[in-house]
This record gives C-alpha cells, structure tokens and sequence, in this order.
C-alpha cells in the first residue's frame, strides 16, 4: 500500500492505537515487523497513521499481542477497511484539513457532546448565521473562502441522516444566544431553528444560564465524540490556529468530568426552548 502524504486524525489515530497496543505487550517494532513480514521502518509508518494497514494485518497484531478486548479489536478492523470516499473529501485542497477532520470524527461517532459559550453549535447553524461567524474571522478570508466553509458546515448537518442514530447532547450557554451574529433578524431565525432541531430524536439541548455564575472551561468550546467502543473516544478543542484533536486518558477524564458538570447545571431540555424563546422573542 501506498504512504500517504497527509493522514487523517482519524488514520493517526489508528497507528496510535496499534502502537498503544503494541506497547502493552512489550513487543519491539522489530517484533511486529517480523509477523508481519515487513521492514521495520513500516510498522513506525503504520503506527504514525502515514502508511495503511490492512484489517487481517490488524487482527494478526492484535492476536500477537494477546488482546483480550475483541470488542477493540474489531473496532480497530473497522477502522482498518477501506470505506467509501466521505462526502468532506470533496472539500480537501480548498479547506483547511481539520475541518475536514471534524467532519471525519462526527460521522463516525457513536455519540457527540458538546459546550458552546460563544456561537450556537455548528451542526445547528443556520446558512446565515453561519456566514457571519466565518466572516468574523481574522484575517478576513475571501468570499470564497467563507462560501466554502459555510457549504461545508452546512453539509456537515446531514450525520444526523446516517444509518446508525447519533446521539446528540449540546450544551449552550446563554451568552451563545444573545451574541447578535448577522444582526437581530439573522438571530431571531436561527433561535428558531434552534428549537426546532432540539425536538429531533436523539438530540438534547441544555442552556446555561448566566445566573449559574463561574463555570469549568469558560469560553472553552468542546466536541467529546464517543467511540464505537470506549477507548477510542476523541475530544475536539477550537483553537485561534484550527482544530486540536486528543485522546489521552487523563485528558479524557477531565472533559467528562466537565460535561457531567454542565449536565448537572444546565436547564432541562424542555425549559431550555422556553428560554430561547424567551431570548428570540426579546430581540
């Protein structure tokens, strides 16, 4: 199989799992590489995400190894095979790959949730209030660009018409839905759709109201996407310079331990379209 110049979080993700798996079997990359058959230096790329490995590659490992876990396992198959084109790969060369990435990570989530202080939830955005979001950005991109990128999110929505049902949980706080992108008319619609999205099956909007005071993470916004299986969870940060991907436990605990925080503070689902319709019919 080819290398490839570019791997997706998700196939970087993968290799990190091989090689986490790799390593709690206290095997040696020269191990690996004689089961396989290969040169070493090709475990190190499978294992950086840069060369593909098949799935009957991935179970000889995982069989070598001694993993007890099949349920991982066969997640990590998965992972493994070579799936269709998503529709986000019409996008690269013109987006920037993380966004390519997010994209990636929601359609294989098994659930989403996720914090917004700032803007309401991407998959809920409107064409419009989307538009002012990106054309707020610095450096100001080109027309295109923004067209772009509003296709793009807009075209994200569709996860929510996949086979396999996504559970959805956004929490909002409720400086989120008073911050007047594109004006009061472009906020009224979206407040609107809002509400109309949170009645869908499967999809919980909980608002935070600005009396609840100091909060974990403030001005943080946070996408934890659940994995087929637990260990392939996957937490996403909004950063100036794009988007940051990590999986590592400890950070892991912590970004639950937050969303169990705003679960707790949070407005139920129902009082939470009371309140944005009370903030859509104040604008």
């Amino acid at each position: 199989m080819p290398t490839r110049s570019t791997p997706t979080v998700r196939q970087k993700r993968l290799g990190a799992e091989l090689r986490k798996m790799r390593l709690a079997a206290g095997a040696t990359t020269e191990y690996a590489a004689g089961l396989l058959g290969i040169d070493r230096t090709r475990i190190s790329n499978m294992e950086g995400g840069i060369r593909p490995v098949s799935p009957d590659r991935v179970r000889t490992l995982a069989c070598n190894y001694a993993c007890p876990d099949e349920s991982y396992v066969e997640a990590l198959v998965s992972m493994a095979e070579s799936p269709e084109r998503g529709w986000w790969e019409r996008y690269r060369g013109t987006l920037a790959a993380g966004l390519l990435d997010i994209a990636e990570l929601e359609w294989h989530a098994a659930c989403i949730s996720t914090t917004q202080t700032a803007h309401v939830p991407g998959l809920f955005q409107t064409e419009d209030y989307a538009r002012a979001v990106f054309t707020a950005v610095l450096p100001p991109p080109t027309r295109l660009e923004v067209e772009l990128r509003v296709a793009h999110r807009v075209e994200r929505q569709q996860v929510f018409e996949r086979p396999e049902p996504l559970t959805y949980v956004a929490y909002v706080h409720e400086a989120a839905l008073r911050m007047r992108f594109g004006g009061a008319d472009v906020m009224r619609h979206q407040l609107k759709h809002l509400c109309h999205v949170s009645e869908r099956e499967g999809v919980d909007v909980r608002v935070l109201p600005v009396d609840v005071g100091a909060f974990p993470g403030a001005g943080h916004a946070l996408l934890y996407a659940g994995g087929v299986v637990p260990q392939l969870d996957t937490v996403q940060l909004d950063s100036a310079h794009g988007p940051e991907f990590t999986h590592a436990e400890s950070q892991l605990a912590k970004y639950r331990a937050h969303l169990d925080w705003m679960d707790n503070a949070s407005l139920s689902a129902s009082a939470s379209r009371d309140f944005i319709r009370n903030v859509e019919r104040s604008l």
